[in-house]
């Protein structure tokens, strides 16, 4: 379950009668899209049906049977939030915005990068800076990833980004192979590897291009620095050898 901080109220009037539950924002419109693929007492702050939530006063039984032919919360609860509304606050709305931001920010800083930097990662605090100046406004109740399109329209103007992916081929000597390459191999797509029979480890790996200074830092954690990192160009044939 969700705390009921995080909860928003889906409400369903039907029959006279008004009924109401708690639920995490998010997962109230993947219900209402029909895309929810998961448990939904993991995204709901009472295994219950309301009349009133903010009193917690609870409709009759009767009312539940007429309406929904059971009385059982779990199979109620999606069906409110599918036909219903869902009810947010003005402070929740406030907040639902600022995070959905901050996942809009974090979402394009670890795909975008400066096609006038060599490809080079625009920091988190550059892509917020460009948004407030284009004027994006993000809807708090729509996934981030139906909004980055819209997104990076409005950011070409300010600064230049593109979307891209980068391969990268990592050779980790042998003093580090071993606990270095379980960590390394989980960061992309693994593209191709070889052990060399000096012991030491080379992968290649392909992942979004924004994230590059965050593979060279957990290489160079695992590696006390000791590892050789290159970019692979679509020209450059793929190999470990």
């Amino acid at each position: 379950m969700i705390s009921l901080d995080d909860a928003v109220t889906a409400r369903l009037e039907s029959h006279g009668e008004r009924f109401e539950v708690l639920v995490d924002p998010d997962a109230a419109l993947s219900i209402k899209r029909g895309e929810f693929e998961g448990d939904i007492e993991d995204v709901i702050a009472a295994e219950d049906v309301f009349e009133d939530a903010s009193r917690g006063d609870r409709p009759p039984e009767d009312a539940l049977e007429e309406v929904f032919g059971t009385t059982d919360p779990l199979e109620i609860i999606p069906e409110v939030i599918e036909r219903g509304e869902i009810q947010i606050t003005a402070e929740q709305r406030r907040e639902m915005q600022e995070q959905k931001r901050k996942q809009l920010v974090n979402h394009i800083a670890r795909n975008a990068v400066n096609p006038q930097m060599d490809d080079a990662p625009h920091p988190p605090e550059r892509i917020e800076s460009a948004l407030e100046e284009a004027g994006v406004r993000v809807d708090p109740m729509e996934p981030v990833e139906s909004q980055v399109d819209e997104a990076l329209e409005k950011l070409r103007p300010v600064i230049p980004i593109r979307f891209d992916e980068v391969t990268v081929a990592v050779r980790v000597p042998a003093d580090f192979a071993g606990s270095a390459q379980a960590q390394i191999r989980q960061f992309g797509d693994l593209q191709r590897e070889e052990w060399q029979a000096d012991g030491s480890w080379i992968g290649v790996l392909q992942f979004p291009a924004g994230m590059q200074n965050d593979f060279y830092d957990l290489v160079n954690e695992h590696t006390e620095g000791e590892a050789e990192t290159r970019i692979v160009s679509d020209e450059d044939e793929i190999s470990t050898r």
